[in-house]
């Protein structure tokens, strides 16, 4: 590789939303129209969306976050349950445990796919045991095969957490015709496409996408646009708590327009991603994404992880390239090393999830990166010092 000798005049961002001149039409739309909440928008979203994966049933919500808490909810998790998860994950995953009361039971993960192992699941199970809540973590499926055998062997429920996961593939599946009983994404400005803020809920079963449609809206009996559109003076009931998880018509006018754009993203992250594989796997001290062949990775994030022997040097490293204007991230965090979840010996049960989230960089990648901002970085790792 070339010499690095000067830096870029700009920083180049570990991530960018592309957002163009069609969403900011549709968004003007929805503004002129006088409705501008949870209406007409959101509803072609969701069926959109349902579409795209090839589910029945898309419930649009106002985050990930709270997508998990409805989906955990309709499983009938609640105080005193358990879920399984991984702590190699953003901290929402747990936090969508620990809000119903219930508590969050940490996997480890495979070293290769980043993913939680199913071959560490049996040892965690008890009786409080609920469900299993899967990550497909930066992007890459997990091995949901295993963890549908796991859950229908021990009575639980399964839930993806595929925040990341949009148009990845499971053994040639889109994710989000859930394997699990719910898969939830993620709309937020670092995901492949974005609605600013906001989330979706896929599920097979009519009854629970009902429910959780009345639970996002505060559990009221009637939408705002039956409602509105109603020739008879109607009623609402509310028969249960619920929450304003709503998203706006606003949102939904971006999601729109994002969704016909997702091939053309897709397709320049997995040319971006393999650029960087290409180039770096001659870095003896750098391991680059493994992908398994029943598995189509969407490289939301690409993550690389540096030698076992340097380790300690991973911030170091980061450092010299923030010095050189290019911004990257630790790799996803441990959840149990959080002051809300941690406990000392976490770490001895979590050996590959302590190894990872020690030794993993996240290197900028988004649409708009170009091949001469991408050959910069590459080169800067080749120079990196030790």
């Amino acid at each position: 590789m070339s010499q690095v000798l000067n830096p870029l005049p700009t920083m180049i961002p570990v991530a960018r939303p592309f957002i163009g001149h069609e969403e900011e039409g549709k968004v003007l739309d929805v503004l002129r129209s006088g409705w501008v909440t949870q209406g007409p928008r959101v509803a072609e979203f969701e069926a959109k969306f349902s579409a795209y994966v090839g589910c029945e049933h898309a419930i649009a919500v106002s985050s990930c976050t709270t997508a998990l808490q409805l989906a955990l909810q309709a499983c009938g998790v609640g105080p005193g349950d358990e879920v399984i998860c991984p702590s190699f994950s953003f901290i929402a995953t747990a936090n969508s445990i620990a809000v119903l009361g219930a508590k969050p039971v940490f996997a480890d993960i495979d070293l290769v796919t980043y993913n939680i192992d199913p071959g560490q699941i049996e040892a965690l199970i008890t009786p409080q045991t609920k469900a299993i809540m899967v990550v497909h973590q930066i992007g890459l499926p997990a091995e949901m095969s295993a963890f549908r055998q796991l859950a229908d062997k021990h009575g639980l429920k399964l839930v993806e957490d595929a925040a990341c996961a949009i148009g990845a593939e499971y053994e040639g599946s889109l994710i989000g015709r859930p394997i699990g009983d719910f898969a939830c994404f993620s709309f937020h400005p670092r995901k492949i496409m974005t609605t600013g803020e906001g989330g979706m809920i896929t599920t097979r079963d009519a009854s629970l996408a009902e429910r959780l449609r009345r639970l996002r809206q505060h559990a009221m009996s009637l939408s705002d646009v039956a409602r509105h559109s109603a020739r008879q003076i109607v009623v609402e009931s509310y028969d249960e708590v619920g929450y304003n998880f709503r998203m706006t018509d606003m949102q939904a006018a971006i999601g729109l327009v994002q969704l016909e754009r997702l091939p053309g993203l897709l397709e320049r992250r997995r040319l971006l991603a393999q650029r960087y594989s290409d180039a770096l796997s001659s870095l003896s001290w750098l391991k680059t994404p493994r992908v398994p062949a029943n598995c189509t990775h969407n490289y939301q994030s690409y993550m690389v992880r540096v030698a076992d022997e340097v380790i300690s040097s991973r911030d170091g490293i980061m450092q010299q390239l923030l010095e050189k204007n290019i911004s990257t991230r630790r790799a996803i965090m441990a959840i149990h090393r959080e002051a809300p979840y941690k406990t000392s010996w976490w770490d001895a049960k979590l050996p590959n999830t302590c190894m990872a989230t020690s030794a993993g960089i996240i290197l900028p990648l988004f649409h708009q990166m170009t091949e001469f901002e991408q050959d910069y970085v590459i080169d800067a790792l080749f120079d990196i010092r030790l």
